[in-house]
């Protein structure tokens, strides 16, 4: 099924939108699953560092009690080394593990007994030393043995373990935390990276075989204009034959009518002068009142016969008039037509100058665009298209007003020109804007003389050119002849031969 424009637009949108979706949800859930995984390495090395500062603090209170019983046991005072110097390191150690159990649940009271529980143990390894240094030795070893250090020592290693195991196991629920939102972030990259492949494959096959739709269309109407323009030159060229034939036809037809209607005004010429030497003499004679055939053949003679003659010879001559139209449309239409460079602006001028006589006994004006192009026409056939547009204008001016004509110019797509001829004149009604360019047909009160065959011998000469008259009209108002004429018409020449 061929892909429509509006079709791709919708199809590409839809993508667009899908693809923006995905990214979106990539972006979305990788700024998750990192917020997650930056949590959870948080709590990694809190879980780290609370496990750290717990063995350090064991370690360094075992070596202090390790040290304060080789000292009692043998009372070198090497041993005392280790014991200060645990003794030194054990509070910071205490205050670093009491500020990360603050962090935990139940820290405080975690915190409060281990500080307890030490400060027994480390009251009681000072006094074992204090009364070792005095020679008490006795003493301190009987302090020893009551197990009271012993005792808050079983109790902060019960609590040190508990701080371990915690600290492990939540050393291993982050761990594998991480791991699953490093897997999550890995499936999710890669499907949305899969769904914008999708896209963009998609994207790119619709407008791929959009494309070729595009081409193939083009190489159809490529070949349908081809053929479309032969077809039309062949029309065209067809229409100019019968055009020829039916000027031909007409040609020999108002020739042939030329010769009886010769003839006939011919012996109407000497019927109307046998008939003069009749009324006179049927003027001069009288006539007998109750002589009826002669009464008949005095009004015969004196008013019936001029009269039907001069029916006859008005008759004739009207039909002459309208013969010689024909003829000199026939003709004109034979006529070869020549292209030849002509400046508009400079002919029209030279058409209005030829009526300006006219136009000025109706105190009237006629203004010619300056800005007209040069066109390729032919010369003859253009005068006497706007001859005869201007001849109708000033003949049909408005008396009530001052004549007013106006010829401008207006460049159309292709090589086309249209050339508007505007009057204020006396308009023409509505129903007759096509009527008056047929042959013999007039418009509105025939109060001018005229056959009808003006207009119609214009739009004649107009399409020879290749172009079209048209008119925009009110009663009362005006009237706008719109001449389109071919801007180069050794084209439009070219396409009929």
């Amino acid at each position: 099924m061929p892909i429509s424009s509006s079709t791709l637009v919708r199809t590409t949108a839809a993508l667009m939108l899908a693809g923006l979706a995905a990214l979106l949800v990539i972006v979305g859930m990788s700024l998750w699953l990192g917020n997650r995984s930056q949590d959870h390495f948080n709590e990694v090395l809190a879980a780290r560092d609370l496990r750290a500062a717990t063995l350090d603090f064991r370690t360094t209170l075992q070596d202090a009690e390790t040290g304060q019983r080789g000292y009692l046991l043998t009372q070198d005072d090497s041993y005392l080394a280790p014991y200060n110097e645990a003794r030194q390191e054990l509070e910071s150690h205490r205050q670093r593990l009491t500020t990360l159990l603050q962090s935990r649940p139940n820290g405080d009271a975690i915190s409060s007994a281990i500080n307890d529980a030490a400060a027994v143990k480390l009251d009681e390894l000072e006094e074992t030393v204090r009364l070792a240094r005095t020679g008490d030795r006795q003493t301190a070893l009987e302090l020893v043995q009551s197990d009271t250090g012993q005792t808050a020592m079983s109790e902060l290693r019960e609590l040190f373990t508990g701080i371990v195991e915690d600290a492990d196991r939540r050393l291993a629920e982050s761990v594998e935390q991480q791991r699953g939102s490093a897997s999550a972030l890995y499936w999710v990259s890669l499907i949305g990276a899969l769904v914008i492949i999708a896209v963009v494959g998609g994207s790119a096959w619709v407008v791929i075989l959009y494309t070729r739709e595009i081409a193939e269309a083009r190489r159809l109407l490529s070949s349908t204009n081809i053929t479309l323009e032969e077809r039309v030159s062949e029309r065209t060229a067809e229409l100019a034959r019968a055009n020829e034939e039916v000027q031909r036809f007409a040609y020999i037809v108002t020739h042939d009518l030329r010769a009886p209607l010769v003839n006939i005004m011919g012996f109407t010429s000497e019927l109307e002068a046998s008939i003069k030497p009749i009324r006179d003499y049927m003027e001069r004679s009288e006539v007998a009142g109750d002589d009826q055939l002669a009464n008949e053949a005095h009004l015969a003679a004196t008013e019936d016969l001029p009269e039907a003659v001069g029916f006859i010879r008005s008759s004739t001559r009207k039909m002459d008039g309208l013969i010689n139209a024909i003829l000199k449309i026939s003709r004109d239409g034979r006529r070869p037509i020549r292209a030849e460079s002509i400046a508009l602006t400079a002919m029209l001028q030279a058409s209005a100058d030829a009526i300006q006589h006219q136009v000025g006994e109706l105190d009237g004006v006629i203004e010619v665009a300056d800005d007209l192009p040069t066109i390729l026409s032919d010369r003859m056939s253009l005068d006497q298209i706007f001859g005869n547009l201007l001849d109708n204008a000033v003949k049909y001016a408005d008396a009530s007003r001052p004549l007013r004509i106006k010829i401008s110019g207006e460049k159309l797509i292709g090589n086309r020109i249209a050339i508007d001829v505007a009057d204020n004149g006396r308009g023409i009604a509505a129903d007759d804007h096509e009527r008056v360019f047929e042959l013999f047909r007039r418009s509105g009160e025939q109060s001018k003389p005229g056959e009808g065959i003006g207009l119609a011998h214009v739009r004649t000469l107009v399409r020879n050119l290749g172009g079209d008259i048209t008119v925009t009209s009110e009663l009362g108002k005006g009237s706008t002849f719109r001449v389109v004429l071919a801007r180069d018409m050794r084209r439009f020449i070219g396409s009929m031969q």
